[in-house]
């Protein structure tokens, strides 16, 4: 460098900087406004014969080819940790166990958990609430099995709170998870809170939060009312489990795939399965539901637009005929029609007609429903392992 004068050097690198490449890519698989799609599909102005929304429909469009071309993951990847280097028991009896209580086994490691921790809970039924800190990562809860391994708690949005106050939704939940890479196993959580009269206020009662990044649940049950799992935000694998509830009983902004699981309705009169709070264009977030059964009592919605741009798919998903022929409901809003994703690909059962769809719902095309089927949906090739 010493034969190029400082001045010189700084003109090469910013002519560099300004010749590179137009790509910027966000926290999520979208791009940043006004920059190109890659293969020559710039964001450009609307035609002038091309209202609003269907430039939208066309730009989100191209977006789904995108995110299927996809070939890397535009999140930080992620660096899991599979293999325990210790196990801790929790048994009801303590001559059988380290511990006899989830929570105490997990307040038991370091502040700042850097290792894989395998908690086995021997069957039981355990009555705690239990919160797992930010920063204790790489913790699996593994139970007996999910009929035989049950946490459960009682709490509801409007439970007096340390302070007296009612404690809201969010600290409702039996079991709540804070951190990253998170597993949990062939276990129950459960809140026991009754269904609610319909219209009643504060009812809402969380059995399981997950509010972290890159969490796997394989064989688990989640058993609740109005709001039971509460997928409020990360990257989140659900393989092989039972969702049971009566409305919005699977809500949040989180990004996350369940393949195979079954969602059972409770509602008396009407209920609805999810609750997706996508609120902006930019968010990548939304629920993918592949392979999975849709069963229950009541009439229920697909989903509700939480969120103004909600995202919720069904696809290979077998539906019961308790789905209200509609599918979606709008949550009182007619502007988020214009704004939420909300798609059937080649669903099954006397509920998954779509000629009784809103019209503001799709039935996907190969194409559009490639980017929603797979684990390539959370980047899962690396982080999610069932060998585990």
């Amino acid at each position: 460098m010493s034969g190029i004068p400082n001045s010189m050097f700084l003109l090469i690198l910013l002519l560099l900087l300004l010749n590179s490449g137009q790509t910027a890519f966000c926290h999520t698989k979208g791009l940043k406004p006004g920059k190109s799609m890659g293969n020559n599909q710039q964001i450009l102005p609307p035609p002038v014969n091309s209202t609003r929304t269907q430039f939208s429909e066309q730009q989100f469009l191209k977006w789904v080819k995108f995110v299927g071309r996809l070939k890397h993951s535009v999140f930080k990847p992620a660096k899991n940790k599979l293999f325990p280097s210790f196990t801790l028991t929790v048994d009801k009896n303590p001559v059988t166990g380290d511990f006899t209580s989830i929570q105490d086994a997990v307040d038991s490691l370091p502040f700042i958990n850097v290792v894989r921790v395998l908690i086995k809970v021997h069957a039981g039924v355990y009555t705690e609430k239990v919160s797992i800190p930010p920063l204790k990562s790489f913790i699996t809860i593994e139970g007996a099995g999910a009929e035989k391994t049950i946490v459960q708690w009682g709490d509801t949005a409007q439970t007096p709170g340390p302070r007296g106050q009612p404690m809201g939704t969010y600290a409702s939940a039996t079991f709540a998870v804070n951190s990253p890479f998170f597993i949990a196993k062939n276990i129950t959580f459960k809140n026991t809170t009754p269904v609610p009269a319909p219209g009643a206020a504060g009812k809402q009662a969380v059995a399981f939060r997950i509010s972290a990044d890159t969490a796997t649940f394989l064989g688990c049950r989640f058993l609740g009312a109005q709001d039971t799992l509460y997928d409020h935000l990360g990257r989140h694998y659900y393989k092989d489990c039972y969702i049971e509830g009566s409305v919005d009983f699977i809500f949040g902004n989180g990004l996350s795939l369940f393949e195979g699981c079954h969602v059972h309705a409770i509602a008396q009169y009407t209920g609805a399965l999810t609750a997706q709070g996508r609120s902006s264009l930019l968010q990548d977030t939304g629920f993918s539901f592949v392979n999975c059964k849709v069963t229950g009592s009541g009439a229920l919605y697909l989903g509700r637009a939480w969120g103004p741009f909600s995202r919720v798919v069904f696809a290979y998903t077998y539906m019961d005929d308790i789905i209200i022929p509609k599918g979606w409901y709008n949550w009182g809003d007619p502007t988020r029609e214009l704004t939420v994703f909300y798609g059937q690909y080649k669903c099954t059962g006397p509920g998954a007609s779509f000629a009784g769809r809103v019209a503001w719902s799709r039935e996907l095309t190969d194409e559009e429903a490639k980017p929603f089927l797979s684990l390539s949906y959370i980047d899962g090739s690396e982080w999610v392992k069932l060998e585990i």
